[in-house]
């Protein structure tokens, strides 16, 4: 999709509160991506993308950042703590399993659109079978069934939770893991037996879910699936790293974990600077997929990363602790304001929430009092917060009662929260 940065930073706005050079940063690199993609092939493959390291504290919306941004423009996106990863010849996950992570995203990013494109061509064997199912369960009951009938109730949507029987693909579960791809035992030998299907009841719903894909897979490439997935991951892939800061060690220490941790930083620096890694689709080339670590560095800092890593990251973003006001926006400005989560869940049980602004002032203060007193948790702390704020009226709300307004005012949140009003009182006498 074609954004300008400025554009790619409105949209991030929409979530995301504050850390304007982190957004910057960023739609910089997705534009870079865009203007690459526009050039002649010889120059194009001249062109690296500049990989970005964030630091920050926990919940000020690193990783939020990098979501987004996959999300906007539909890139293959997958997010690994670096912490599960061990250097080669200790037991644990290599490095290289995360481009296949990113692979099997891109995997099912393709075959969903292949899926959608053949939709109305297999709906209709689709719609068969499911109504065959209905007119089982029909004549159990009545001896008289009309086809026309069921094919009317199933278009108007009246039997979605309708219980019927179907017969599916017998796919087994996962027995083992090998490279980090997970396997069966059947898929050894796929091809050699023909595909075993059994009767399975499900609701209607569900049904239509199984046997479209079930269907669509019939006809769909999968050579092509799996070549414009390679394509799709090599290209546009983002690899978001978090925890970075947690596989640094002091290089003159000597203890093992330490020794650990810098060999898993030497396992990731060809995976950054680019190398080809076996997958089961094909190899994958990772020269031209962006990657953005985060991380707190609160121990340690980037410059104790080894010298190779630092220079595969040029781009180096802080992210600044969030204040008061940063609060109150979070909690009223973003599509999926903790606010609104709130008071749409308890619409279902009929609690009508209203927040007033001098009770989202206070929210707001507490929350920069307890980072500033306590672990700086970022904007983490509000959900804290918001479930001590609401706890007896989530407790109370049954649903079996008429709709009603619970205002949340400055008063109901003191009341709340007077015995921590003691303690931040407390504060200022402890040097």
């Amino acid at each position: 999709m074609n954004f300008t940065p400025k554009q790619i930073v409105h949209e991030l706005d929409k979530y995301i509160v504050g850390q304007s050079k982190a957004k910057k940063a960023v739609a910089v690199a997705l534009r870079n991506r865009y203007r690459r993609s526009r050039l002649p092939a010889e120059v194009r493959d001249e062109i690296t993308p500049k990989n970005i390291v964030m630091s920050g504290p926990t919940g000020v919306g690193k990783t939020e950042i990098a979501r987004r941004l996959a999300k906007l423009v539909g890139a293959p996106f997958v997010k690994v703590e670096a912490t599960k990863y061990t250097e080669v010849g200790y037991v644990g996950r290599d490095v290289e399993s995360m481009v296949r992570d990113l692979v099997e995203v891109a995997v099912r990013m393709v075959k969903d659109k292949k899926k959608k494109e053949v939709e109305d061509k297999v709906m209709p064997i689709v719609e068969n079978k499911i109504v065959d199912a209905l007119f089982q369960n029909r004549r159990v009951t009545t001896v008289e069934v009309n086809r026309d009938a069921l094919f009317e109730e199933l278009h108007s949507g009246k039997c979605e939770d309708e219980m019927i029987e179907v017969v599916v693909l017998d796919n087994p579960k996962p027995m083992m893991a090998i490279g980090g791809n997970e396997i069966t035992l059947g898929s050894m030998f796929d091809g050699l037996t023909p595909p075993k299907h059994k009767k399975k009841k499900m609701t209607v719903k569900h049904a239509r879910d199984v046997l479209l894909q079930e269907e669509a897979d019939k006809i769909i490439d999968m050579d092509n699936v799996n070549e414009e997935a390679i394509s799709l991951a090599e290209e546009q892939g983002i690899i978001f790293i978090d925890e970075i800061d947690k596989i640094i060690g002091k290089s003159q220490a000597t203890n093992s974990a330490d020794v650990s941790r810098e060999g898993v930083q030497r396992d990731i620096l060809p995976i950054v600077e680019g190398s080809t890694v076996p997958t089961k689709y094909g190899n994958v080339k990772t020269d031209f997929i962006l990657f953005i670590a985060a991380g707190a560095f609160h121990v340690a800092k980037m410059e104790d990363m080894i010298p190779e890593l630092q220079g595969r990251f040029p781009i180096r973003v802080e992210l600044e602790s969030l204040t008061k006001d940063d609060f109150k926006k979070i909690l009223t400005t973003p599509k999926n304001a903790v606010t609104l989560q709130y008071a749409n869940l308890l619409k279902v049980d009929n609690i009508n929430l209203i927040f007033k602004d001098d009770a989202l002032d206070e929210i707001a203060e507490m929350a920069a009092i307890e980072n500033e007193t306590s672990e700086d948790l970022g904007a983490r702390r509000l959900h804290t917060i918001m479930e001590a704020l609401l706890e007896d009226v989530s407790f109370n709300a049954t649903g079996e009662h008429p709709m009603l307004d619970v205002v949340i005012d400055k008063n109901y949140v003191n009341n709340v929260f007077k015995d921590r009003q003691q303690k931040f009182d407390l504060k200022k006498y402890i040097l």
